[in-house]
């Protein structure tokens, strides 16, 4: 079962990576990979933090949103970040463009989530 401390504690290191992967794309990339793909990397980096602001902000809707959709939304997001997120960084760093293959399915883990959220706003259960 997803507890609102295990949203937090997964958000939080989403965001310390988040932080640390787009500082690193900033200062780490420039002389190490094709310049052309970093574009990409900061495309990871934005949706993993923005995700991960979603994340936080599920916390703060739980009064108001089916614990149920809470707990796929905070599912779907965790997924997308790591395979939308995760596919890139990992086709930015080794190069390996079948990679890209693989963003999309985090992509659509990532509007299921938001899609649990529509459906489960302001259909509270009783506590």
């Amino acid at each position: 079962m997803t507890t609102f401390s295990s949203i937090v504690r997964g958000a939080a290191i989403s965001g310390f990576i988040g932080v640390t992967a787009g500082a690193f794309g900033a200062h780490g990339l420039k002389n190490h990979v094709d310049p052309a793909l970093l574009p990409v990397w900061h495309t990871a980096v934005l949706y993993q933090l923005i995700h991960t602001l979603a994340l936080l902000l599920l916390v703060g809707l739980a009064a108001h949103v089916n614990r149920q959709a809470l707990r796929w939304s905070s599912r779907l997001f965790g997924a997308g970040i790591v395979i939308f997120s995760g596919s890139l960084y990992i086709l930015v760093l080794s190069n390996v463009k079948w990679l890209g293959a693989i963003t999309p399915i985090g992509g659509v883990c990532f509007l299921a989530g938001w899609l649990c959220l529509v459906l489960g706003a302001g259909k509270t259960e009783s506590r």
